[in-house]
């Protein structure tokens, strides 16, 4: 990449195509700059450092992820928004696992407007329910966690045993369901 094509969505493009290739653990801003054919305090023009640069990633991913729940869940209420929320949500960690894995979990400036996104498809979902205020909290905290869960283990390689994963997550789909039907 030549260095007038240099900006900062450029470096995060680069640390992306890295992360993707070789996973989080390969993203250093030596290796950013080797990819971008500059030297490394090139890139100090256009992010501060490498805690930076992993909260521009994962801005960039969480935004990506949430536009994929919410065009999931559009035009759904109640059992089959929650089913495609969470659908949504396994197949985006398994098509892009290093992605996920890279993604911060701790609340960030960055990361924030696509939290709040991410928490409002939620929220709308859970409104079928009847919840709102603090129950909808605890209800999407939960519907999160359980997602979250599952998809760290299995792309992390948790679950050695046989049985097939797409049941697993079906049955965890349905406990979730139960559960969010009992709280009415």
């Amino acid at each position: 990449m030549p260095r007038a094509s240099l900006s900062a969505d450029a470096v995060v493009d680069v640390a992306l195509r890295i992360v993707d290739e070789e996973g989080p653990a390969a993203l250093t801003l030596s290796a950013v700059a080797g990819r971008a054919g500059v030297a490394t305090p090139s890139l100090y023009k256009h992010v501060r450092n490498l805690a930076e640069l992993r909260d521009l990633l994962s801005a960039r991913i969480m935004n990506e992820m949430t536009d994929e729940l919410g065009e999931a869940v559009l035009g759904r209420s109640a059992d089959d928004a929650i089913r495609a929320f969470m659908t949504a949500w396994r197949t985006y960690a398994l098509r892009h696992p290093h992605r996920y894995a890279a993604m911060l979990q701790s609340p960030e400036p960055r990361t924030a407007e696509a939290g709040r996104r991410l928490i409002a498809i939620l929220l709308a979902a859970l409104r079928a329910y009847g919840m709102e205020d603090s129950a909808a909290i605890h209800a999407a905290r939960c519907v999160r966690a359980t997602a979250h869960g599952f998809v760290s283990l299995e792309t992390g390689g948790g679950f050695a045993l046989p049985e097939a994963l797409d049941e697993s997550y079906a049955l965890l789909i349905h406990m979730v369901l139960t559960g969010l039907h009992t709280r009415q």
